[in-house]
Order: C-alpha cells, then sequence, then structure tokens
C-alpha cells in the first residue's frame, strides 16, 4: 500500500459513494493511489439452507471515507467504482477528524455493531472505562439493553454499539484534574437519552 511521502495538513476526511458491492475494491484502488481511505465493516451471520458463515460487511453499504487534499479530488473521481463525493449545492463536505476517529473506536472494540438512525438533541453521555473509554454519544434503550450511538451527520446515520449502563456517566460530569481518560477519544456528539432514567 503506498502512502503520502509528507502528510497534508489540508487535507480533510470526505464520503465518497461507490456502485453497490465496491466499498472494499474501492478502498484498495484509493490506497494503491497513496491515499488515506478508509471503509468500517462489522461481522454479520449469513445463514444458508445448509450453513451458516461470518462475513465482515461495510457499516454503510455504497459509501467510503477518503482523505482527500488539494489537487487531489480527481484521484479519487477517477477511480473504478467511484460515483460521487458526498456534498451539498456542487461543494464536497468534509467529515470531522472526531466523527472518524470515533467510529474506528468502535469498530476497533470487537463489539457487535448496529447501523443506527441519526437521532436529534438531548442529554450526552460518555463510556466511562474499556476499550471504548471517552467516547461520548446517545444514549437509546432497545428492549432490556442499552446502546450508545455516534452519528455521522453527514450521511444522517450511526452506529450503535452495546454498552453496560454502569459504565457510563453524563458529559456534565467532570472528573478531578488528576483523572485522565484511558484514550484520546474526546469528540462531542449530540446525544439524547431514550430512557426514564436519569444520570
Amino acid at each position: 500500500m503506498k502512502t503520502r511521502s509528507t502528510p497534508d495538513p489540508q487535507a480533510s476526511w470526505f464520503a465518497v459513494t461507490v456502485k453497490p458491492q465496491h466499498e472494499k475494491a474501492v478502498v484498495e484502488q484509493l490506497q494503491a493511489k497513496a491515499l488515506d481511505a478508509y471503509v468500517p465493516l462489522y461481522r454479520a451471520k449469513h445463514r444458508w439452507s445448509d450453513r451458516a458463515k461470518t462475513v465482515e460487511l461495510p457499516l454503510f453499504p455504497r459509501y467510503v471515507f477518503c482523505r482527500i487534499g488539494s489537487g487531489e479530488r480527481s484521484k479519487v473521481l477517477t477511480t473504478m467504482g467511484v460515483t460521487s463525493i458526498v456534498g451539498f449545492n456542487g461543494k464536497p463536505c468534509p467529515v470531522p477528524d472526531e466523527e472518524i476517529a470515533a467510529v474506528k473506536t468502535m469498530v476497533r472494540s470487537g463489539l457487535a455493531l448496529k447501523v443506527w438512525p441519526s437521532l436529534g438533541v438531548g442529554q450526552r453521555i460518555r463510556i466511562r472505562e474499556g476499550a471504548m473509554a471517552g467516547l461520548e454519544g446517545i444514549l437509546v434503550r432497545e428492549k432490556t439493553s442499552y446502546r450508545i450511538v455516534v452519528n455521522l451527520e453527514l450521511l444522517n446515520r450511526g452506529v450503535a454499539v452495546e454498552v453496560d449502563r454502569d459504565n457510563l456517566e453524563s458529559v456534565a460530569y467532570r472528573p478531578s484534574a488528576t483523572a485522565r481518560p484511558s484514550n484520546d477519544v474526546t469528540a462531542t456528539f449530540r446525544a439524547i437519552v431514550a430512557s426514564n432514567h436519569p444520570f
């Protein structure tokens, strides 16, 4: 895989639309062009009549993410399988670094992920400990379990992962000056509490 000889400080993450089932192939081609590209994947069990198999699928079908610098749009748009760069009024719109970092943290956690509709404004919560310590997002309740949802506002979608409610705290809480989170994920996201249990 090629990489930039020197990082472009002006480069930003963008959502790139691709043809159906071309997510992995497009990322490989973008990386071969020395671009930083990413497709978040999750594991799902597919059942056939005679067997079951665990497969990796894109969290956001028909979307990949690419860090694009000045003069690099043509490299992306001429890649086989790419259809467009997401934007408004003909202008590409960047995805905040914090949102990409949060999704990567959730994928690396190894926990079961679920794509979730983007939700509105509400109370924010934070995970206190573990692989996703410091991650902020939306607390929702689904039947008997709780999930934290991180929004990708540009795509109007989110990623949800089941969490232990006892490992959560309100973002309004501020730890002592000596306390430090176990990782550098400090992104802030809009949140809503979909249960009647106050913090």
